[in-house]
């Protein structure tokens, strides 16, 4: 992202809290799968929402900054026959997922109970459950670290996801930059 796009964009985002929220949210992500090993960042979305382009953005993320634990497994309600093999994994993985994974949920919708019912059995599991969402209250007790984008803001949640793969990178990424130049503040606490 250009200087001219971030200006803008720090402009739009002035007083709304997001840059300071996805960078505190962005670092517990980074904490959780910092001590955990690669690929156990399960990335899963709704029935109705995958979240494939936050997928993207974090795996080009763990490239750039060189914390391949930041790569995520994208877990599919739906895996397709003869899917590619990073798109082949299913809701199982939360099931098995136990101590030392780190389940990052994105529902920009209420949860069906199934799936609730699999992060659930994954926090009672060890996993780490993070969860991106829009106020759904059966998430509350769920998630050890939430980041709420209340369907009220002026932001789309889409942005919301954007600040926060772009706030993962290590210290002095490009992106780790970018999100100190949103937040007007130094990312060297990660």
């Amino acid at each position: 992202m250009d200087a001219v796009r971030v200006s803008a964009l720090r402009e739009r985002l002035a007083g709304t809290g997001w840059p300071e929220s996805a960078l505190a949210f962005a670092g517990a992500l980074r904490r959780s799968v910092g001590r955990r090993t690669a690929r156990d960042l399960l990335l899963v979305g709704t029935e109705v929402y995958e979240p494939w382009h936050l997928a993207a953005h974090l795996d080009e993320e763990a490239a750039r900054s060189g914390v391949a634990r930041l790569a995520p497994t994208l877990l599919r309600h739906r895996v397709e026959p003869g899917a590619p093999a990073h798109l082949s994994y299913g809701l199982s993985g939360l099931t098995e997922a136990r101590r030392g994974a780190t389940v990052l949920l994105v529902a920009p919708a209420p949860s069906e109970a199934g799936l609730l019912e699999r992060v659930q059995d994954a926090r009672r599991g060890g996993a780490t459950v993070l969860t991106l969402d829009t106020g759904d209250p059966e998430l509350a007790g769920l998630a050890h670290q939430r980041l709420t984008v209340p369907t009220a803001e002026p932001e789309p949640f889409d942005l919301v996801q954007h600040l926060v793969s772009s706030a993962t990178g290590a210290p002095g990424s490009r992106l780790a930059r970018l999100a100190a130049q949103l937040t007007g503040s130094p990312v060297a606490h990660w």
